[in-house]
């Protein structure tokens, strides 16, 4: 979900000079530079992640790791978010091409040629997403960008490098998603009011109605066609492989994404969860990811142990949408001013959402270089792993302001010292 897309408008019968959805006019992370962060803690602690991993993938919630942000849980997050950038890197962006929607790269050679890192990790599966938005016929007249309905959205990848295998604890299977590309998964976004899930995920919540979830993202995650199957069904063919080659050894499914793919990996997370009983550990790292669903959804996926850890951007505004949130059983609204008959018209046109799993919370306006970006940049994913990168915790919220602090404490009492 590219925030920059909002301002772009165009008409499939204008001349060739019409603005078009382009790697350029969009600011993508596939253009960005590879940022200098450590994925690694430091090797004489390497054993901390193996012999603890079920906590860094939050079976306790994230107790104790969020503030101050754990080292190694940071790198945990970072090294996600490495496969959401390759995810963008793969991508082809380039609306005039014929390759348009699908992935650059051949499947086995994804991650090496997205110039991440090594990670040990092999992809086995590509992933595409189908808009189910019915078009007229007329489209059809206009560039075939426009009205592309399915196309690359991400990846499978199963840990296969031993060594990676004992720093992790564990076989790691990583579902991968980017964010939005196309004309079609931007209409799909504006598509805000909840709907219920379908009759084949079982959707019963404890608080009055059943489980339901924004209606644009549940399109692309169940919508097939005759040429490409939804990709529920693709999640839930692979994840069926995985469990049958791996499910006699310590396994961990970890689903990440951003924007649009956030949103995703928790509708998955939440489909695997509900259709294999004997699914291992399932965790989501969502970056700047928005709602997704209402209190019911969220009850769902805490009674099913779906762990998730939000990284939010207090500047991004697409953590912010849609819908309105209102909390606990009170029912007290969080959106200052908001009348009881305004409440309810947003309660009766079912725009109630539910912030889920557990947060980690940054800010661009903390970091010196990053204060002064756009409303676009503070979504960015290079924004977010900028910010993960430099986060200490509440009390400090920058590794560069930590220095500072730390550098005028020692000065203070070497001076102490000294009289």
């Amino acid at each position: 979900m590219r925030l920059a897309a909002i301002a772009v408008t165009f008409n499939p019968f204008t001349s060739p000079a019409t603005p078009k959805l382009t790697q350029s006019s969009i600011p993508s992370t596939t253009t960005i530079n590879p940022l200098k962060i450590n994925t690694h803690e430091n090797p004489q602690f390497s054993w901390k992640l193996a012999k603890n991993w079920m906590e860094y993938q939050g079976i306790n919630n994230w107790e104790g790791l969020l503030d101050p942000l754990d080292d190694t849980l940071r790198s945990e997050i970072l090294r996600y978010g490495q496969f959401v950038e390759a995810a963008y890197r793969s991508f082809d962006f380039d609306t005039s091409s014929p390759t348009f929607g699908s992935c650059k790269f051949s499947k086995n050679s994804l991650l090496t040629r997205s110039c991440i890192r090594e990670t040990g990790y092999k992809p086995i599966k590509n992933l595409r997403a189908t808009c189910g938005i019915q078009l007229p016929g007329w489209i059809d007249r206009g560039p075939s960008w426009v009205s592309t309905h399915s196309s690359w959205i991400g990846y499978v990848a199963v840990c296969q490098d031993k060594e990676e295998i004992a720093r992790l604890g564990r076989r790691d299977v990583v579902v991968v998603f980017r964010g939005t590309a196309t004309c079609l998964e931007w209409l799909e976004n504006l598509r805000a009011t909840l709907t219920s899930l379908p009759d084949d995920v079982p959707n019963v919540g404890s608080h009055g109605g059943g489980a339901m979830v924004e209606s644009g993202f549940l399109s692309l995650y169940t919508s097939g066609n005759a040429t490409c199957p939804s990709l529920q069904s693709m999640v839930r063919e692979e994840i069926g492989r995985v469990l049958e080659a791996y499910g006699d050894e310590p396994l961990s499914l970890t689903i990440t994404g951003h924007s649009l793919g956030a949103a995703l990996a928790t509708l998955a997370a939440y489909d695997i969860n509900s259709n294999f009983g004997n699914a291992p550990p399932v965790t989501v790292i969502s970056f700047g990811g928005p709602r997704v669903g209402n209190q019911s959804f969220r009850c769902q996926l805490e009674k099913r142990g779906t762990k998730i850890l939000r990284i939010v951007n207090s500047d991004d505004l697409i953590t912010k949408v849609p819908g309105f949130v209102i909390e606990n059983n009170d029912m007290a609204v969080n959106v200052a001013g908001l009348t009881s008959w305004v409440q309810k018209r947003v309660e009766e046109a079912q725009l109630v959402y539910a912030d889920v799993g557990q947060e980690l919370r940054l800010s661009s306006k903390e970091c010196p270089h990053l204060s002064k970006g756009s409303v676009a940049s503070c979504h960015e994913l290079s924004t977010y792993l900028e910010l993960v990168n430099g986060f200490v915790g509440s009390n400090c919220p920058v590794r560069a302001t930590a220095k500072r602090v730390l550098g005028e404490h020692h000065r203070k009492n070497w001076h102490l010292c000294s009289l």
